[in-house]
């Protein structure tokens, strides 16, 4: 899968500067594009597209479905082009902090410009390619349109709160609520046609400019999803359709008790009764999406951290085994070169290594894990690092490195980062430094946090584990990518052979 020498940026395009408060698919994005190539990277690394929700502190990882991209991600100027806003509607957007997103001031905004748009897109006749979306993705598109049109009736209340009929997807309640809600579920399917064409429009431009496009699958959905609301026999649920388990790690790096997600975990009994139904057409899905598709919690996949509901940490779980070996047999035969890398960090054992080495998944290494421990041991010290592997400084859920050197790392590993750099680093260098180390790498692919790349410090922290608020903000400014950072980035790239 990693064939050659390589290297991209890890950025989410939330944080892309836009006048409009949020990173999108406009024109903003393709400058960026265009900075990648100049720079000499191939790969760009974004988070996962999905819909997220101010429920859950817009997490991508925790969304209203595995398949619905976000529609904050769409871009008022691309729909200006499409001749669905006026240029007068999009001249003068509000004052939006240059560094940070402010989410529901951007909803509220891009809202009552996507409400324009739809109320436009309505007097004309359908295009033929809508029609062929709508038919194309109805298998999870109908579900989710009607369940957010649904909640939003019902003043967002979850799903299983609604009325019993419509909580159990009776067909005649369903029929009625269709009826009655047809604009808004029409509405709702507008956005995800709209959101698709754009994305797809922007992922062309990436391979024009020979960029691949490395997404992320969240192993968990949310329970108040639409994933869960209309296949809730995937799930390990109540009879009255509540948890009976939700997910998360044991005490680790990041917390003392655990990691407590609040996702219902899979009934993976039934999934492998089913022949992995939802598993593979969620996984095909991600696969026409991206060039390359990181597993978020890949050991998930092999054994998971189930926790009773009701619980207030996730020190009282347990391990349960999943049918890993029959869940990767139907994918490769579905899909037989499956391009997947596995996201191995935390409590990895041995029945995870071996399913990474039999089916040669690439896995990770992370730098900031690298110098505690035993440096004969230690997977994430350089010197052990291997070719089918993608070597970041830190990724989305660690500190900027300049962040972890003035406020994390101490002590003994301290001392091993300056033994091994050969001196003692200045922390406004140590970003560049640590650069240089995972270009440097065997591994086949190095790829590194924007955040690193402009040598920026803890407050541009994209997020923190175990933390239920604060997280996701951070925003480039605009004017921070340049032709001379781009020289520069290009020069270390060349210099480790990875042009």
């Amino acid at each position: 899968m990693l064939k050659q020498r390589s290297s991209g940026i890890l950025m989410h395009i939330t944080s892309i500067p836009s006048e409009f408060g949020i990173g999108d698919f406009g024109p903003t994005t393709y400058k960026f594009i265009d900075f990648l190539k100049q720079a000499g990277q191939n790969c760009w690394q974004i988070l996962p597209l999905n819909h997220t929700t101010g429920k859950t502190g817009h997490s991508p990882y925790n969304c209203f479905s595995a398949f619905a991209g976000n529609p904050l991600l769409i871009s008022p100027v691309l729909l200006y082009r499409a001749g669905l806003l006026r240029r007068d509607e999009i001249a003068r957007p509000p004052s939006f902090p240059a560094q940070k997103v402010d989410f529901a001031k951007v909803e509220r905004y891009k809202h009552g410009l996507l409400d324009l748009a739809y109320q436009r897109f309505k007097e004309r006749p359908l295009p033929a390619d809508y029609e062929r979306f709508c038919t194309e993705h109805r298998a999870w598109l109908d579900p989710f349109a009607t369940f957010v049109a649904v909640k939003r009736h019902f003043k967002g209340r979850p799903w299983c709160d609604w009325p019993a009929a419509l909580r159990d997807r009776k067909a005649r309640a369903l029929k009625a609520i269709e009826a009655e809600l047809a604009d808004a579920i029409e509405r709702e399917r507008f956005l995800q046609y709209v959101f698709y064409a754009q994305y797809l429009d922007l992922q062309r431009y990436c391979h024009e400019q020979g960029i691949q496009v490395i997404g992320d699958l969240p192993i968990y959905v949310a329970y108040d999803s639409a994933d869960v609301w209309s296949n809730p026999e995937v799930f390990k649920l109540t009879r009255a359709k509540r948890p009976k388990f939700i997910a998360g790690v044991p005490p680790d790096y990041f917390s003392k008790t655990g990691q407590l997600w609040g996702n219902p975990v899979y009934d993976w009994d039934h999934a492998e009764r089913t022949g992995f139904a939802w598993w593979m057409q969620r996984i095909k899905h991600n696969l026409l999406l991206f060039d390359l598709v990181r597993i978020d919690h890949f050991r998930g996949l092999v054994a998971y951290w189930e926790v009773p509901a009701g619980h207030k940490n996730a020190i009282r779980g347990k391990w349960v085994k999943a049918p890993s070996e029959s869940f990767f047999g139907t994918l490769f035969r579905q899909v037989p070169f499956a391009a997947i890398f596995a996201e191995d960090l935390g409590h990895i054992t041995a029945d995870v290594r071996e399913a990474v080495a039999k089916y040669q998944f690439p896995c990770m290494r992370v730098l900031q894990f690298g110098f505690s421990g035993d440096p004969k041991r230690n997977i994430h010290m350089p010197h052990n690092h291997i070719a089918n592997a993608i070597v970041y400084t830190g990724t989305h859920d660690n500190n900027t490195t300049r962040g972890w050197f003035e406020n994390e790392i101490k002590g003994p590993a301290r001392k091993r980062l300056s033994d091994y750099l050969g001196h003692k680093p200045a922390a406004r260098d140590i970003s560049w430094e640590l650069m240089r180390v995972a270009m440097s790498s065997v591994a086949r692919l190095a790829v590194i946090p924007m955040q690193d790349v402009l040598s920026l410090g803890a407050s541009a922290r994209m997020n923190y584990p175990a933390k239920a608020s604060g997280n996701w903000f951070w925003r480039m400014r605009d004017g921070q990518l340049t032709a001379r950072l781009a020289g520069k980035l290009r020069d270390l790239t060349a210099t480790c052979g990875r042009l």
